[in-house]
């Protein structure tokens, strides 16, 4: 049987979960809802689009789930300030783990996670509420990721690893293990992370230097690997 799922949103995050839930879950989309300022159509992926202020009693809570599909704005802020917001509504919020991953039987998994296709998440992981992870990573044993956290895609968080609120971590980061996240961190792509992060701190590795095909280092290069 079906259940029934408001998605709060309606850009391109909340059109990818709507495909994600009514392939890979037993929810089927009801509707979307956004906040009133933003709600300038009456429909939009074709669902109904619910001024926020109408959706409760549109929509009640005690028929009706919800998932806030919003991505990392604010430093996941936005999305934290919408989760609390529908919680306090009184929605159960749904979470989705795509069928397409490796993960255990002890895998704790708080509300509102949206969680995509190609994990390994090992033994003993712990992951809280409205954590959104991309797709292709690797969650190490007895790692921890805390509320309203962003992971990009393939990055590599190592064995008992700390990730805390609201941290982003991008794509193919590498957490060496034993590593603590404080929160409001941002690693950025590429970048290594081999010792604790204070809340706050950032983490950058050096961008790859691009040369013109008509830079002296770029035909020498070509020529020296391609025999050009």
């Amino acid at each position: 049987m079906t259940k029934p799922l408001i998605i709060f949103g309606s850009a391109e995050i909340a059109e990818l979960a709507k495909f994600y839930f009514e392939n890979d879950s037993d929810y089927r989309i009801a509707a979307f809802t956004v906040d009133d300022a933003f709600a300038v159509d009456e429909h939009v992926h074709g669902l109904p689009l619910v001024p926020y202020s109408e959706v409760a009693k549109r929509f009640p809570p005690a028929q009706f789930e919800m998932h806030v599909a919003l991505s990392y704005a604010r430093l996941n802020r936005l999305r934290q300030e919408k989760y609390e917001q529908a919680k306090a509504a009184g929605y159960r919020l749904a979470s989705y783990v795509c069928s397409k991953s490796v993960t255990w039987s002890d895998l704790s998994i708080g509300d509102n996670c949206f969680i995509l296709e190609n994990q390994t998440i090992q033994p003993g992981v712990r992951i809280g509420n409205n954590v959104m992870i991309w797709s292709g990573n690797h969650l190490g044993h007895g790692t921890q990721i805390e509320d309203h956290a962003y992971i990009a895609s393939h990055a590599v968080i190592s064995g008992h690893c700390r990730i805390g609120e609201r941290s982003f971590i991008g794509v193919n980061a590498t957490l060496r293990d034993f590593c603590t996240v404080g929160k409001d961190c941002f690693v950025g792509m590429g970048a290594d992370v081999a010792r604790d992060m204070l809340d706050g701190s950032v983490a950058l590795t050096t961008s790859t230097e691009i040369y013109d095909e008509t830079d002296r280092r770029a035909k020498v290069l070509k020529k020296s690997y391609f025999k050009l």
